[in-house]
């Protein structure tokens, strides 16, 4: 069972606009039209000064004393050339020389004297739109995102963004500062919404394998979704879900940082009646009698044989792996992952044979 229904909580109450609290009833009244959490309750700062991510793989850059640097030198040095996005890159660093060779425009890269370079890849197809406790899993994800950016800032470390949406992958470039971070942020909150079935075809798979391309500087990566593929039923963990691949090659050269949200009524159905669930992503729509609890009960084991079939599929990816839910404290069960990542991250992202830390 991999489909999400497309209704959705209402969001908080406006103010001068008193909204009566009707229950799930409200869930089917409209999608959401912008983001369910302000930018300033993202990921209290008080709350996150005393935990820091352990990087344990060797990363490329100048080496001031924090993280392992593979490349000790200078900083402002050339790196290698990737395509030219028109809108995302500044055309000062243009490389005319491959641009003249390609005939498809290029930008260089370059080398900055940076310790850790963080890069988060947000997908915001119509499944994470959906949210039945007063916040949508897309934005679940983005506190996510900006609790791991808190945690990861030190001087001159860098934290960057792609948007992943039906048709294309937007890349935010990355800056060090939380004033950049904030930018960014703001800038993920203020992405239009997917509509339901939009046109294209990006898949979660295909995200991962651009990150891994775009991105090629060793450093860490976060990966934000639900890991639900449209049109897959496959319940059995021994059959790798079809991003497992391009996240395994991700995490050759990366420490690899998933996290999962879900939203509280996708594990557990709640009794509302017949109810019509349609997958936004897809022409799937099928009625559900859950005041039937032989019905409840097959959905929930359905459920929870699908996430347990994500949670061994990145256990064999090597990939460290938080799941957030809509009804909980992200900030506490980040920092319980963070305590304990302490302890396990050394083991948990042993690089494959032959390949150096």
């Amino acid at each position: 069972m991999t489909s999400t229904p497309t209704f959705q909580a209402p969001g908080p109450a406006q103010p001068g606009r008193d909204r009566p609290d009707i229950g799930a009833a409200g869930s089917v009244l409209a999608p959401p039209a912008g983001a369910t959490l302000p930018l300033g309750k993202l990921a209290p700062e008080a709350a996150l000064r005393r935990l820091e991510l352990t990087i344990v793989r060797r990363l490329e850059g100048f080496l001031h004393g924090d993280h392992l640097g593979l490349l000790p030198g200078p900083g402002a040095d050339a790196h290698d050339a990737r395509q030219y996005q028109p809108g995302q890159d500044d055309v000062r660093k243009m490389d005319w020389a491959v641009t003249a060779r390609t005939t498809i425009p290029h930008v260089r890269d370059t080398i900055a004297d940076r310790e850790l370079e963080v890069w988060a890849l947000l997908d915001v197809t119509p499944s994470m739109n959906w949210g039945t406790e007063g916040v949508t899993k897309r934005d679940l994800g983005i506190a996510a995102i900006a609790t791991i950016g808190f945690l990861s800032q030190r001087m001159g470390d860098r934290f960057g963004g792609m948007i992943m949406r039906q048709d294309q992958v937007k890349r935010l470039p990355a800056s060090s500062g939380r004033t950049a971070l904030y930018g960014l942020l703001r800038k993920m909150l203020d992405e239009p919404i997917v509509p339901d079935r939009a046109p294209g075809g990006m898949t979660l798979a295909a995200g991962i394998e651009q990150l891994a391309r775009t991105q090629r500087r060793r450093g860490m990566r976060v990966v934000v979704s639900d890991f639900l593929t449209p049109g897959d039923a496959e319940l059995d963990p021994e059959v790798e879900p079809e991003w497992e691949r391009a996240l395994r090659r991700l995490a050759v050269r990366n420490q690899v940082l998933c996290i999962e949200v879900v939203d509280s009524h996708e594990i557990t159905f709640p009794d509302v009646g017949e109810l019509l669930i349609r997958d936004p992503e897809s022409d799937f729509a099928r009625y559900v009698n859950t005041s039937d609890p032989a019905a409840r009960a097959r959905m929930d084991a359905a459920a929870a044989a699908q996430r347990e079939r994500t949670r061994i599929a990145m256990r064999r990816a090597g990939v460290g792996h938080i799941q957030l839910r809509t009804d909980r404290d992200w900030v506490a069960d980040i920092a319980r992952f963070v305590l304990s990542y302490r302890r396990t991250a050394a083991i948990l992202h042993q690089p494959p044979q032959g390949v150096t830390r």
